[in-house]
């Protein structure tokens, strides 16, 4: 890359959430704001080259964001009010704080996350409004049509116009539900990543890994005291820490147990780890701990031991007992029950993992857990037939090769 395209591609991982935050607080739409953003993009790549890079980037995007916003709103006669003209051509009133924390960029995040649209539009409109990535590039991530895709985004965005879905923080006493339901968001953009769910796709998506910890460092710099904001950037960090051993050369996926953690980045396990540490100060000081900040803990007991037989599974299993008091789901009792095994034996685990099988027949995981509970218990035909269940299910072909070899490693 010349220092040139170097300068729009950090220009539009830096901005562009703060540019088209900037224009929906102006203007009041996201179709005129995304559009003009992008035209903006569009230019400095036009005009970069021969004019240079300017001085402040962020500002001079902002501006030819702003023109041509305007001179789209002109030409599709939507204005024709000479002092609302006059407002648009100069706006120079601060705006009015909404809440405590007064970004335009956090408002964007809780208008694009709100409850009120379905969980799929919410993740494709955060990746758009907020990450800046093109609808091929999010349809392609989720396996889904560019024309599907694209009709989601519109019809959130005319139901955030239709049903006056404001632009702005939550007031004080909402704030905490709705950051949760931002988080769910981010954490779905990053499992999506960290697991690929399809069987054509790479079997780890780092662009939507880095996406989601990017998008989760903004609301960290925008919420700093949050602890479930840190407690899931942590957990985040710690996960993507492993993420070149998780794949082998073949394609196969590999387990914690068996991973090369001299291959982990010490760098990002550092800096969960002093997160982590963080929330756990203030645990101590009496503030309780949310999910995402126990998720975390129990990552860095697994990146704090240098061999897997180093691994505190006393403490695994307390953090899990403290988790599933806070989230009883079958999820979290399935996870549980596998740091069981390691301190109970397989038998007791097993017995657990059975009393989830109405919950969680559908899910691969569940199968996989069983098939690998009764080979240790010396049952290979109920651990072959929980094998095929397995690999029947999961979707990830990095899942499916491992899960093959250990099936057929069966006598």
């Amino acid at each position: 890359m010349s220092d040139v395209e170097e300068a729009i591609t950090w220009a539009h991982h830096s901005e562009w959430a703060r540019v088209v935050a900037a224009l929906t607080r102006r203007f009041g739409d996201l179709d005129i704001a995304e559009e003009a953003a992008a035209e903006a993009f569009a230019t400095a790549v036009e005009r970069w080259p021969a004019d240079g890079v300017p001085p402040n980037p962020g500002a001079w995007l902002t501006t030819t964001a702003n023109r041509k916003a305007i001179d789209r709103i002109r030409r599709e006669n939507k204005r024709d009010d000479k002092h609302k003209e006059a407002q648009m051509m100069y706006d120079d009133d601060p705006p009015e704080p909404l809440a405590a924390i007064d970004d335009d960029r956090l408002r964007l995040i809780f208008t694009c996350c709100h409850p009120a649209l379905a969980m799929q539009a919410r993740v494709a409109l955060t990746l758009r409004m907020l990450g800046g990535l093109t609808v091929p590039e999010i349809a392609r991530a989720f396996l889904v049509r560019e024309t599907t895709l694209e009709q989601r985004i519109t019809r959130a965005k005319a139901k955030i116009k239709a049903a006056r879905i404001p632009y702005r923080v939550p007031a004080a006493q909402d704030l905490p539900a709705r950051v949760s339901g931002v988080l769910t968001v981010l954490f779905l953009v990053f499992n999506e990543g960290y697991l690929a769910t399809g069987p054509d796709t790479d079997p780890v998506r780092h662009d939507l890994t880095a996406e989601a910890i990017r998008l989760t460092r903004l609301v960290r710099a925008l919420l700093p005291e949050d602890g479930e904001v840190a407690g899931l950037l942590a957990l985040m960090l710690l996960i993507e820490a492993r993420r070149t051993a998780r794949v082998s050369a073949s394609g196969e996926l590999v387990t914690l147990d068996e991973q090369d953690r001299g291959a982990w980045d010490a760098t990002l396990i550092a800096e969960g780890h002093r997160l982590v540490r963080e929330r756990l100060a203030a645990a101590a000081a009496g503030v309780a701990p949310g999910r995402y900040q126990i998720l975390a803990a129990i990552n860095a007991v697994h990146t704090s031991a240098h061999d897997v037989r180093d691994t505190d599974w006393s403490q695994v299993a307390a953090l899990y007992d403290q988790l599933v008091r806070l989230d009883p789901s079958p999820m979290i009792a399935l996870n549980q029950a596998i740091a069981v095994a390691e301190l109970d034996g397989p038998e007791v685990a097993l017995a657990a993992v059975d009393r989830l099988e109405d919950k969680l027949t559908g899910y691969h995981g569940y199968h996989a857990t069983r098939a690998d509970l009764l080979r240790r218990l010396g049952r290979s035909q109920q651990s072959r037939a929980a094998y095929d269940k397995a690999i029947e299910l999961a979707g990830n072909t990095a899942q499916t090769a491992y899960l093959t070899r250990r099936r057929d490693q069966l006598r």
